[in-house]
């Protein structure tokens, strides 16, 4: 199914290809746009919208806890923690209706987001840093 359209195998190949870091990225991203789309629908008291967006924010918290590495020590440890806590308050919020605990969500999401893509950005500077001095030391 995926073969015969070109921009789902696109955007498939895409996922495939990304770094660790950048599907990290893209799973924050994903979590935060389904939760907004769920506030939006608890707001509007569509709660079928609503259920189906906060359940596919809950399975990406479960994913990003799922891919930690806990061989990274204590961060990885207290990620699973406020993941774990994420999660466990849109199961509350979802049955409880209560937009304001999805907005509790969507904070604490989006400064682990912005931790994240500066990290990355750090991390690529470092990177480029070290293979431009790899060069000057070949050159």
């Amino acid at each position: 199914m995926a073969l015969n359209n070109p921009y789902q195998a696109y955007r498939t190949n895409q996922v495939f290809t990304l770094s660790r870091e950048k599907l990290v990225l893209m799973m924050y991203d994903g979590g935060l746009r389904f939760c907004r789309q769920g506030l939006t629908a608890l707001k509007d008291r569509d709660y079928g919208r609503a259920n189906e967006n906060l359940i596919r924010a809950q399975e990406i918290l479960a994913e990003l806890m799922a891919g930690l590495n806990f061989e990274a020590g204590e961060v990885a440890r207290q990620l699973y923690r406020l993941y774990e806590f994420m999660h466990w308050y849109l199961v509350q919020a979802n049955i409880n209706k209560k937009a304001d605990m999805v907005e509790e969500v969507i904070e604490l999401l989006q400064g682990l987001r912005d931790a994240w893509e500066e990290a990355v950005k750090k991390g690529q500077s470092r990177s480029s840093d070290t293979q431009a001095g790899n060069l000057n030391l070949q050159g």
